[in-house]
């Protein structure tokens, strides 16, 4: 497939193309240079955190941004071995070749988010700090107890439970499952407002730019792009991210969670099982929130201060 190549694109060891898109100071002069994690269904523009700073964040502290096309989306060519790992090191060849240090931030918003682990598993010792925005997570980890991963995945609305059943137990029939007819299939697929909260739905008009990119964000294929992210995030994971230790001993740096008390589409209870499980974490629990919090006013500058003045 030919693409309509709009931005930027490094080559990765492995021969794939990795684009992406800067944003806030040069990064010659930044003092604070973040690698951040779109989430599904998004591409590169929907750098929430990027869009919403206000300017004496960005410039006050100096602050440079590079979202990426996580393999699949936008212009980044898809990895058909993708796995757990790979994205993570997908990031650290990019934070490599555009010569952002030794250490850097990393954030991530929603499936994006729940990356960030894997962030925290394969190269804590390139990290300056990480954040992770209302993150997915696997109801198959097995650090849950049995009685709130069920209580938490019948939370979702049955075709969404079958969708996550699916990329779980079957991930070859997930094309099939969300391309049939006969069954409802994913409502985040769907983009059904069954899932969104009042404060999402008040939210919702923020995502209007998306309209001037949407169709470069699955423009090579479902299967690379929402398929592949649902395989990858609900299969059976190598680790277990409530094994994880804390990264950061000599307080050099931080890791926060934020979340939505209200968020339909990843259960808060589960968010705060993690917390609990990980003390080191710094969580942010947001009242009266949904999953789409990030763009209301103000929270991109609390969630960078926090992530990088607050340690």
């Amino acid at each position: 497939m030919a693409l309509l190549l709009q931005q930027p694109r490094i080559i990765l060891g492995d021969g794939r193309h990795l684009a992406y898109k800067e944003h806030g100071v040069p990064k010659d002069v930044a003092k604070y240079k973040i690698v951040y994690v779109h989430g599904f269904d998004s591409c590169r523009h929907d750098a929430v955190i990027a869009t919403t700073l206000s300017p004496d964040v960005v410039e006050g502290l100096g602050v440079y941004i590079v979202s990426f096309d996580r393999p699949g989306y936008g212009e980044s060519d898809p990895n058909p071995k993708q796995t757990v790992k790979s994205l993570a090191l997908d990031m650290e060849e990019l934070a490599d070749q555009l010569g952002l240090g030794d250490k850097f931030y990393v954030v991530g918003f929603s499936m994006g988010g729940q990356l960030i682990w894997t962030c925290l598993k394969y190269i804590p010792h390139r990290l300056a700090g990480a954040t992770l925005i209302a993150p997915v997570v696997n109801y198959w980890w097995p650090g849950f107890p049995a009685n709130l991963s069920k209580e938490a995945y019948h939370q979702n609305l049955p075709q969404d439970q079958w969708t996550l059943r699916v990329a779980h137990y079957a991930p070859w029939l997930t094309y099939w499952w969300n391309t049939q007819k006969w069954f409802p299939a994913s409502s985040i697929i769907a983009h059904s407002a069954a899932v969104l909260s009042q404060q999402d739905l008040e939210l919702f008009p923020m995502l209007s730019p998306r309209k001037a990119y949407e169709a470069q964000v699955r423009q090579q294929g479902e299967f690379e792009s929402l398929h592949r992210d649902l395989m990858i995030g609900f299969e059976s994971w190598e680790f277990d991210p409530m094994d994880l230790k804390n990264p950061f001993l000599n307080k050099e740096g931080s890791v926060h969670i934020w979340h939505g008390d209200e968020d339909g589409i990843v259960p808060v209870m589960l968010q705060r099982y993690i917390a609990q499980q990980l003390p080191w974490i710094h969580y942010h629990e947001v009242p009266g929130a949904g999953h789409l919090f990030p763009f209301a006013d103000g929270m991109g500058d609390a969630i960078i201060k926090a992530l990088l003045i607050e340690k």
